[in-house]
């Protein structure tokens, strides 16, 4: 047997042989290609992306730096202006910051108007330092004012604008709780206009007042001032026969099961004739009886 027939194969075994000869050129190619380029450019582009970060945080940090000398350095002049019409330059030759600026002309766009130095100062980021150095340079034209003042400029605008407010009783001085309106309420010690206001109201309520003790229904209200007042017999009384179940339980004395009461007991027996007939029924106690026997008639 020769030797070349050791080395014999068929043309499918060749075929086989050969793609398998490729495959592994292919392989150790790409081993050698990649390899490579890695091993070769890895450590250029980490080197690369450290020198880009450093140079943008450097000029980052110059800019901010800039920035900083220039707003430092910057001259801050005071002089008499306008805010409604102040320019950009002017604002920041002032003092405000390029956003507080902006912030202006934002407002002026929107139909905002300065009507007084005092308006200015809700200017956001405005310190109080910063706004008492500038208040005396404020100038703001009439021409922003309301166009009602044009007549608040006549002769009779000179008439005294001063707040008076009302005596206060001495100790041995009286009103009467039930005639006096809000003006003379607050003559008394302790009330002002909120409680005269409420006595007012709760008086209008009630019919007017038998007991100055019945102030103490008010909540809140000051107790020394009980002393100050005088009741006259002016009471307005409501006619319980009359009146509706609504109307009825309108009285403070009165409310929604005490009038239902009352309807039902005139509905099924008639019209009423004292309070002492409600005392049988279980929403009206002795007390409420007191109470209303001022304020009722049949």
């Amino acid at each position: 047997m020769r030797l070349k027939d050791f080395f014999y194969f068929n043309r499918s075994d060749r075929s086989i042989l050969l793609f398998f000869l490729s495959l592994g050129v292919v392989a150790f190619a790409l081993i050698l290609f990649l390899g490579g380029e890695e091993k070769d450019t890895t450590p250029w582009n980490a080197q690369d992306s450290v020198e880009v970060q450093k140079e943008t945080i450097s000029s980052h940090s110059t800019k901010y730096h800039e920035e900083y000398i220039q707003g430092e350095s910057r001259n801050i002049e005071l002089f008499p202006f306008d805010p409604n019409t102040a320019d950009s330059n002017a604002l920041l030759r002032l003092g405000l910051q390029p956003w507080q600026v902006r912030n202006i002309y934002k407002y002026r766009a929107a139909g905002g108007i300065y009507r007084r130095p005092a308006d200015f100062a809700r200017l956001y980021g405005l310190t109080r330092k910063q706004y008492r150095e500038l208040e005396p340079y404020i100038q703001i034209s009439k021409d922003y004012a309301p166009a009602s003042t044009l007549f608040a400029e006549e002769p009779h605008q000179k008439s005294d604008t001063t707040q008076h407010y009302p005596v206060k009783l001495r100790p041995n001085e009286h009103i009467d709780l039930n005639t006096s309106d809000t003006t003379q309420l607050q003559r008394v010690p302790g009330i002002g206009s909120y409680f005269a206001k409420r006595i007012a109201n709760y008086r209008e309520r009630l019919g007017g007042f038998y007991s100055a003790k019945q102030l103490l229904e008010i909540e809140d209200f000051p107790e020394s001032a009980i002393n100050f007042f005088i009741v006259s017999n002016n009471i307005q009384q409501i006619n319980v026969n009359q009146l509706n179940l609504s109307q009825l339980k309108r009285h403070p004395y009165i409310n929604y099961y005490q009038a239902k009461a009352i309807i039902d007991y005139r509905r099924l027996r008639g019209p009423l004739h004292s309070l002492n007939e409600l005392r049988l029924l279980k929403d009206f106690t002795a007390t409420d009886i007191e109470r209303l026997s001022h304020y009722v008639e049949f």
